[in-house]
């Protein structure tokens, strides 16, 4: 993830945070955008939202309700792991390609970013799970970094728009495999630095389903989920969406995505 730049327009901040808030799972799949209370809590014009929200269905993280407005894409077992299976495809690709191109510095954003994601594990190991946000933007730059030498911006891109689709689930059911995972990201770390792409595949493999899997067993009813969690979120807009727009706000967002 990168940081907002300094002449981000008032615009492209409130997309960037309403997208946040959908990928994170603080605005909840299926919920509705009415667009007074999504305008007052952004801070932007109903016009300029009705252009954000549109851009946010074409890629396929809202929809359009015809006249009725927009809502958040809703979601279903079936496609987290069609999700889940794209992002396995594309970064199985690009795993092959950056371990084949990467040089010193691609070694170095790794390791560093293998150092950070290790550290919250092993909080999240000892019992604190405060901090789950934290948790997977360090996953996404692991991952991402992994792969950031395949030498396609496309590729990149492509891989970037999925994982954001994939990250909701997790953030719902809260997946942290524990040592599990925490070995498999050792695993990819020493892949990386022996170049060994193809056990690194077979390991991110089962990563990625083991984490679906862990999250459909978690949670086998994502609709009484996100219903729920609708019906117990607060009404107010500041409450809502206001004060966790001006806490959260200044969170980096993704380089050109966000975080596996």
């Amino acid at each position: 993830m990168s940081d907002p730049s300094q002449g981000e327009t008032v615009g492209e901040t409130a997309y960037r945070r309403i997208r946040l808030d959908i990928v994170f799972g603080r605005l909840i799949p299926g919920e509705k955008l009415k667009l007074d209370r999504i305008s007052e809590a952004y801070g932007v014009s109903i016009s300029t939202l009705r252009e954000l929200l549109s851009r946010l269905c074409s890629e396929g993280l809202a929809v359009a309700e015809g006249q009725r407005g927009f809502e958040v894409a809703p979601v279903s077992a079936e496609d987290f792991r069609e999700v889940g299976a794209m992002r396995q495809l594309l970064e199985c690709h690009a795993l092959e390609r950056s371990f084949q191109r990467g040089d010193l510095e691609w070694e170095s954003r790794v390791v560093a970013a293998h150092h950070k994601l290790s550290v919250l594990e092993k909080r999240m190991l000892a019992g604190d799970h405060s901090e789950p946000e934290i948790w997977k933007q360090s996953d996404w730059q692991f991952h991402h970094a992994l792969i950031s030498a395949c030498g396609s911006k496309l590729l990149l891109d492509t891989h970037a728009a999925i994982y954001d689709k994939y990250l909701p689930y997790q953030m719902v059911a809260v997946v942290f495999r524990g040592e599990v995972a925490a070995n498999q990201h050792q695993k990819l770390l020493e892949c990386a630095l022996a170049r060994e792409f193809g056990t690194a595949q077979q390991v991110l493999i089962d990563h990625i389903q083991g984490c679906v899997e862990e999250a459909l067993v978690r949670d086998t009813n994502w609709v009484t989920t996100f219903a729920s969690k609708r019906a117990s979120a607060p009404t107010n807009s500041n409450d809502a969406h206001g004060k966790q727009v001006n806490r959260r706000g200044d969170r980096p967002a993704r380089a050109r995505s966000i975080s596996g």
